[in-house]
């Protein structure tokens, strides 16, 4: 088999289509949860903690030079990106938590009880059970 056949092969698989509709979905989904906690949640908590702009919070390890510019931690870019993560991660969990309770609820009525065994599975049942019963006697006599 060819290459291009085989990777033809593997790239329609259902499970590879949905993982990339999926990745691109996720990737826009991520930027709208990166824009809310930027514009919306970081103002209002940057106000209460007394007028911080966390973007701006950082370190300055190095002061900037003539040759070469300052060497900063950027630890509120790091809030803000924890934040992000918070978020996404939430929302991914109450997702797959609904999507797996529709599951579940599709499932539920496919369970039936279980047949009614035939004459010749009672009468099976019989037999082994006098088997295993005269092989206990057997070895309570030895």
């Amino acid at each position: 088999m060819s290459f291009a056949k085989e990777f033809k092969e593997f790239a329609m698989k259902g499970n590879v289509v949905d993982m990339a509709v999926g990745i691109i979905i996720g990737g826009a989904f991520g930027k709208i949860v990166s824009s809310f906690v930027k514009d919306v949640i970081m103002p209002p908590i940057g106000v209460l903690v007394g007028g911080v702009n966390f973007s701006e919070l950082s370190v300055v390890l190095q002061e900037k030079t003539a040759e070469a510019a300052a060497v900063t931690i950027k630890y509120g870019a790091f809030v803000q990106t924890i934040v992000d993560f918070l978020i996404v991660a939430m929302a991914i969990f109450v997702a797959i938590k609904v999507m797996n309770s529709l599951k579940r609820e599709e499932e539920a009525p496919e369970e039936e009880a279980a047949p009614e065994p035939s004459a010749e599975e009672e009468l099976l049942g019989e037999i082994r059970d006098l088997l295993a019963a005269q092989s206990e006697k057997k070895v309570a006599n030895l």
